[in-house]
């Protein structure tokens, strides 16, 4: 009876198998320490630019780290339509890594898929963005419903700004970031905030915009608060000040005259200064006046010295009247103008504010923007004609505010 023999294992091939087996996880080991150091890890957010778009993912270069794949639905707007194409770039983030394929599973937002419990819990963990749809108002906040369950966004946490009417948000799909999740049996409580992504958004955009900043700079703007002192002003994640003096070259008026809360503007950046609370980051100066012509550039020419024209009483003091010629040109009249050889002890006793009355331009110092005016009579020249001496000091230069004036031209007459 023959005896069957038994094959000996091989030593040569099992050490190279070992061998084998000893380098691949040699390599996956380093490839996924290669992967953590660059940001390749769940939960962490991406950069990638789309390679192709196939009939339910697209797939995402992340730079040569690894590629990514994308559910189709989340480049979908809500007609349907696909919002992005191929090379365009995108930010996700990490919900799964696939080890033995060396890919990895992006989401921009969860909540779009069938109703979850998982993916609720997943975007806690992750911190990724979960679509819901404001349903109501209620006590302190809104409620919201995200995958078939009911949360709960407080107020405070709607918009980056305290929101006055939520209901105005009744309706609509918005983004939310899940910050507390509790599952009871069968009941969750969720708590979302919007605030929070608001916040990153506006922290990135402003970083972004930091590097174009620079004093000279024209820059567009939405008004978000009103002060008697001035407008907050937020040109894409900074927030500057528009003092009431920038507002314009006319007299200041309290802004709320002139700007409203949700006006889109053009302003210039005058200046930028590190804050002295770290947590506001830098003070940004904002002007609309730079923006328009300086009215005094060329007042010699539109107010001739000796021209006669229309102007407004603003407000009367004990020495004269303040008066607008149009806005931004204002000039004293002063109270030895006003009398017609009668003495006055104030002003308002021959003018009041908001009448009409017709000046006569003295003189015109334009480095310090003032202009000194007499009290048109019926021989004056009207406004735009050649200009005509009015008061003469001796010597032949005019003089200003009225008083010394009067004085010459009565001494020059009695000699």
């Amino acid at each position: 009876m023959s005896q069957t023999k038994k094959s000996q294992p091989n030593p040569a091939a099992s050490s190279e198998f070992a061998s084998m087996l000893a380098a691949f996880e040699s390599e996956q080991k380093t490839d996924n320490s290669r992967r953590k150091q660059d940001g390749i890890r769940v939960g962490s957010e991406v950069r990638g630019r789309i390679l192709s778009i196939g009939r339910d993912s697209a797939f995402i270069d992340l730079g040569g780290k690894a590629d990514g794949s994308l559910p189709l639905d989340e480049l979908r707007g809500p007609d349907g339509q696909l919002t992005a194409q191929v090379g365009d770039e995108i930010i996700a983030r990490i919900v799964e890594i696939d080890g033995r394929m060396g890919g990895v599973v992006l989401r921009r937002t969860l909540g779009r898929g069938p109703d979850s419990r998982g993916e609720l819990r997943q975007a806690f963990e992750l911190g990724i963005p979960f679509e819901g749809t404001v349903s109501g108002v209620v006590k302190g906040g809104v409620e919201v419903q995200v995958a078939g369950s009911r949360g709960f966004c407080p107020i405070s946490q709607l918009e980056l700004r305290h929101t006055e009417d939520a209901s105005v948000y009744v309706g609509q799909k918005l983004q939310f970031r899940i910050t507390r999740f509790e599952e009871t049996g069968r009941s969750l409580n969720i708590v979302l905030s919007r605030r929070s992504l608001l916040e990153e958004a506006a922290q990135a955009q402003a970083e972004e915009l930091r590097k174009k900043l620079a004093p000279g700079v024209v820059v567009r703007g939405r008004v978000t608060a009103l002060k008697d002192y001035g407008a907050f002003v937020d040109i894409g994640g900074l927030e500057g000040m528009l003092h009431v003096s920038e507002l314009s070259f006319q007299r200041a008026r309290l802004p709320k005259d002139v700007l409203s809360v949700g006006q889109e503007l053009e302003v210039m950046i005058l200046k930028i200064e590190p804050s002295q609370d770290p947590k506001r980051g830098e003070r940004i100066s904002l002007s609309l006046k730079s923006l328009e012509k300086d009215p005094w550039s060329d007042i010699d020419t539109r107010f001739p010295v000796g021209t006669r024209f229309p102007a407004t009483v603003l407000r009367t003091e004990a020495f004269g009247a303040i008066v607008e010629l149009e806005p931004g040109i204002e000039g004293l009249l002063h109270i030895s103008e006003m009398g017609g050889g009668k003495r006055l002890r104030h002003a308002r006793e021959s003018v009041q504010a908001g009448e009409k009355i017709e000046v006569v331009i003295q003189q015109i110092d334009r480095d310090k923007r003032r202009l000194s005016l007499g009290r048109a009579s019926s021989d004056d020249v009207e406004g735009g004609e050649a200009p005509a001496p009015v008061a003469q000091a001796a010597g032949g230069g005019r003089v200003g505010f009225g008083t010394l004036g009067d004085l010459l031209s009565k001494a020059s007459k009695k000699k």
